[in-house]
């Protein structure tokens, strides 16, 4: 690897690395939009209530702009029926069609507007790095070409969400489609991720000695699906969540978690066979003599989040629910997903080296 090439691909990877943790903010903020209940905060999108600068007072807006705005989600929605039963999901289709809730329009909020705003501003400046990524990449084509195609695709990606993200507000914060929402970004960070990586794989070995990287693979494996279903569960609660709030007024958070269902119970316990699947993948670590291994790094790592994601969990259940908890809960979650995704990376990577010599 000559000079030129390699300041070419670290320079590329201070751009990756800086659009993965600009979309983990966005994550945070994201979490702080649920937590505080701005998601409705701008009624309509890209722009809000109408303007690139959103008002500070309903003063600024005409006596009927709930009607208004109304008007305009239905239309959209109605689009985006009509696309759901030309893709043959009728039933959703159903679901929307028949969904009341949907027709509530909340009253303008300056506070949550302007949370919801500067939300969608640091998702704008996030696509601007992606973009910029992309374009970083292109220098790298003659030296990896999947590089650049996968920029290229995780740029047509941020799209689809930011598409997903308007259609969350035309359906007025519609349950399936935040969870939805919540995928495609945690497939995003994991997409980004290995662009990154494989940039550092372009520079430098990334390699560490044992012979059992199957195992390693499988277990860590099951872990990173497991928690993928966690998360996927928490979001269902959240959404539980939210109708015992609007069912309470927003009042004696205490008692939300009482009112919760089964899926809180099984999301609660599920985190106890998360945290003793990855003690046994630190644990083989251990027993293959992996300690200096930045494999190993990265699982001590992995471990101590799962523990902090845990004590959120535990603090938000038994504190009423406090609203700064939920973003970072969500937060640490999905640093969890990359972390486990890095590993098994390297996990992967090994496991073709094993091969390799095996068959020479």
């Amino acid at each position: 690897m000559n000079q030129e090439n390699l300041k070419i691909i670290n320079s590329f990877r201070r751009i990756s690395l800086i659009t993965v943790i600009a979309v983990y903010f966005l994550i945070l903020v994201g979490g702080v939009v649920r937590s505080t209940g701005s998601g409705m905060g701008c009624p309509d999108w890209p722009k809000c209530f109408g303007s690139w600068v959103p008002p500070t007072s309903v003063d600024q807006l005409p006596l009927n702009y709930q009607e208004i705005y109304l008007a305009k989600r239905v239309e959209k929605n109605e689009n985006f029926v009509s696309m759901l039963q030309n893709l043959g999901f009728s039933q959703k289709a159903t679901e929307i069609q028949q969904d009341k809730s949907i027709l509530v329009e909340e009253e303008f909020n300056p506070v949550k507007t302007w949370i919801e705003y500067l939300n969608r501003l640091l998702g704008a400046v996030i696509g601007l790095f992606v973009l910029l990524t992309l374009y970083r990449s292109i220098r790298l084509w003659n030296l990896d070409k999947v590089i650049p195609i996968l920029a290229g695709f995780n740029l047509l990606l941020v799209l689809f969400q930011a598409w997903i993200g308007s259609i969350v507000v035309s359906t007025n914060l519609l349950t399936w489609m935040i969870t939805l929402h919540m995928v495609l970004a945690l497939v995003i960070v994991c997409l980004l991720l290995y662009i990154h990586y494989r940039s550092h794989r372009l520079a430098y070995a990334v390699r560490f000695s044992t012979e059992k990287p199957n195992r390693l693979f499988l277990v860590l494996g099951l872990g990173f699906v497991l928690t993928i279903i966690q998360i996927v569960l928490g979001t269902q609660v959240r959404e539980e969540l939210d109708m015992v709030a609007f069912t309470f007024g927003n009042m004696l958070r205490g008692e939300w978690i009482d009112h919760l269902g089964l899926t809180f119970a099984i999301h609660r316990s599920y985190s106890i066979l998360l945290l003793a699947i990855h003690l046994l993948f630190i644990y083989k670590i251990y027993k293959y003599s992996l300690r200096h291994a930045s494999v190993f790094k990265w699982s001590q790592i992995l471990v101590i989040v799962i523990l902090f994601e845990i004590i959120s969990g535990v603090g938000m259940a038994y504190f009423g629910i406090p609203a700064f908890l939920q973003p970072i809960h969500l937060l640490l979650g999905s640093v969890v997903i990359g972390i486990q995704f890095v590993i098994l990376l390297q996990l992967n990577d090994q496991k073709k080296i094993t091969t390799e010599n095996s068959g020479s």
